[in-house]
């Protein structure tokens, strides 16, 4: 299958075409398509290019359109204007496969989108779109964004996520009106991974009840099924939480889905590059080091040690706190004992293989370095971050 991208240097169609590459290169798996061109059209192509993408094309997304033009008058020109081009080349060539159309929530005209020319140039994009499905039987997949986000969309531009995440990123100012006022929100993940499954057929119908899309399977508009509705206040206060994250060690709620999770991820795509690495604090003695890498809210924490050739530490005991420990690079011995039993449990472990310790309640533990020069690193998790009020600590010695 060859397809053609039209905008595909914009925001959805860099994100889509780097997708439909992968699949075509057999490094993104589990999709049922083949794809064995991808045909990238934006403003620097030439007709001679719309001319052979069109004659070739299997299946067309066309994504290309403006958003902010210095004119009004170029809104219908950019939305309205290169389709017409586009169907009319298609058409000369006879070829009638299916064709996507990205509009826009706005084009439905209503509530504060009424009489924007921006709506105005979408909606008529539709109707020329269906249009051309009446004259040539050619399917006909018209999708009405909401507000989108995800890496590389442009700040300062007409996404106020991505204006968010730029400015709280680089630490700039951000103005927010109405913390209140709440977003249709839609991710670009979750957009492509619509927009390729309707390579296949797979599209979403719906029908839109005012700014509602309403799932129909022969409706006539197509959807992202997967969307968020937020309020600005909460994605702000969320992003002012990611970008102290590097002191606080604490990360997102990462449940599969979240919006949460896609925000961080959106948030990460904009942080210039001193903010990339950031130092951890290492709390070091003549032992070696113990350092905090990660903080969750329920899932405890996560840190390295560093023991030096011949030292043991631990020997400490907890009531309710776990351990797991992996040593990662090194030879050690780790050693529990039950603190009512004489029994020592003696476990030699080594970063030639990769195994888990568990430290269980109730038994005192330890960790020895056996090497005379080599370091021992052991990368640890506990189910709870550390409350320096409450430790849960208890010396004893394991022999």
């Amino acid at each position: 299958m060859k397809i053609l991208v039209t905008g595909a240097k914009g925001f959805v169609g860099k994100n889509l075409c780097w997708q439909l590459k992968n699949i075509k290169e057999g490094k993104a798996r589990n999709y049922q398509v083949v794809i064995d061109e991808v045909f990238e059209y934006d403003i620097d192509s030439t007709p001679d290019d719309l001319q052979k993408y069109c004659r070739e094309a299997d299946f067309v997304f066309n994504l290309a359109g403006v958003n902010r033009p210095e004119n009004p008058e170029d809104f219908r020109k950019g939305n309205f204007g290169f389709a017409s081009t586009l169907l009319e080349t298609l058409k000369s060539y006879g070829n009638r496969c299916p064709i996507m159309l990205s509009s826009s929530i706005q084009a439905t005209m209503i509530g504060r989108y009424a009489g924007h020319p921006y709506g105005e140039s979408k909606k008529a994009g539709e109707e020329l779109f269906f249009d051309y499905s009446r004259q040539t039987g050619a399917n006909v997949l018209v999708y009405r964004f909401p507000n989108i986000f995800g890496k590389w969309c442009r700040p300062n531009y007409n996404s106020a996520i991505a204006t968010f995440c730029n400015n709280i990123a680089n630490d700039l100012p951000i103005q927010v009106n109405d913390p209140t006022v709440e977003l249709e929100l839609v991710y670009i993940d979750d957009l492509v991974e619509e927009l390729i499954g309707a390579l296949g057929g797979q599209e979403h119908h719906c029908e839109f009840d005012g700014l509602d899309a309403i799932p129909t399977p022969d409706g006539r508009y197509c959807h992202v099924p997967v969307t968020y509705r937020v309020s600005l206040g909460t994605i702000v206060e969320m992003l002012h939480r990611f970008s102290v994250m590097n002191q606080s060690l604490d990360v997102p709620y990462l449940q599969q889905g979240s919006f949460e999770k896609k925000l961080y991820a959106t948030y990460l795509s904009y942080l210039p590059k001193h903010k990339m690495i950031y130092d951890l604090k290492m709390n070091v003695d003549q032992r070696g080091s113990f350092t905090e890498i990660v903080h969750t809210s329920d899932r405890g924490q996560f840190s390295v040690n560093i023991s030096k050739p011949g030292i043991t530490k631990g020997q400490h005991w907890h009531h309710t706190k776990v351990e797991k420990f992996v040593v990662v690079s090194g030879h050690g011995l780790i050693q529990l004992r039950q603190i009512d039993s004489d029994e020592v449990i003696n476990f030699e472990v080594s970063g030639d293989r990769i195994q888990v310790v568990e430290m269980i309640p109730g038994y005192t533990h330890n960790i020895i370095n056996l090497s005379d020069t080599q370091d021992l690193v052991t990368l640890m998790w506990c189910n709870e971050n550390f409350d320096p009020n409450h430790p849960d600590t208890y010396f004893n010695m394991v022999e």
